[in-house]
């Protein structure tokens, strides 16, 4: 009789471990962190393309100094940043990290803007090739962020639905931050369009 409950109760154990999730946990934590170090990857590309671009703008005599300044300073800050896989579990380092990389993308969106009003900078096939790969490396951070967004989605759904919940508590998993928007009440506000503004 206590040998027909051992291989019962064994039976039973497999059957309810086999439904805990702890392998699916497992599985979507390689895939979040693999898929972080891809947008990690592509930040550092354009962290890389930077001082190429400013080298390049830097030949413009007369060009802004402060858009070249406020560029600079924020590829210092967003470097300076010490990413670790502990980051994807602590939400001020990762809103601290986006912030950074915000910034830089801000500067680095002027240099471009401001660029357009010097015609010999347009015309300079360095300063174009490299526009061309930064533009190319937005997209690519763009692709990035949005594997990771999706991966850490299906890591979160299962910490939080029930059973898996109950390994994620057992287990210690706790959900992971994404990605926010910066200032979500700024971008819901459709922009303002004066056609009658000259440029």
């Amino acid at each position: 009789m206590k040998r027909w409950l051992l291989i019962l109760s064994t039976i039973v154990t497999a059957v309810a471990l086999t439904g805990c999730g702890y392998n699916q946990f497992q599985s979507l934590d390689e895939t979040s962190n693999a898929a972080w170090k891809e947008v990690l990857n592509q930040y550092q590309r354009r962290a890389d393309l930077i001082p190429n671009i400013v080298s390049t703008v830097k030949g413009e005599a007369n060009f802004e100094q402060e858009t070249l300044t406020k560029v600079i300073e924020a590829r210092s800050k967003a470097t300076a940043i010490q990413v670790s896989p502990e980051m994807l579990n602590d939400p001020a380092a990762m809103k601290k990290f986006q912030a950074a990389q915000g910034e830089l993308g801000s500067a680095l969106s002027r240099l471009m803007a401001v660029s357009e009003a010097y015609p010999n900078l347009k015309a300079n096939q360095g300063f174009s090739d490299l526009r061309v790969q930064l533009e190319g490396t937005e997209n690519r951070i763009t692709v990035a962020r949005n594997r990771y967004i999706t991966t850490i989605k299906e890591y979160n759904v299962l910490t939080r639905s029930f059973p898996t919940n109950l390994t994620a508590m057992l287990f210690g998993y706790k959900t992971k931050e994404g990605f926010t928007v910066e200032n979500e009440a700024a971008i819901s506000k459709p922009p303002a369009v004066d056609f009658n503004k000259k440029p």
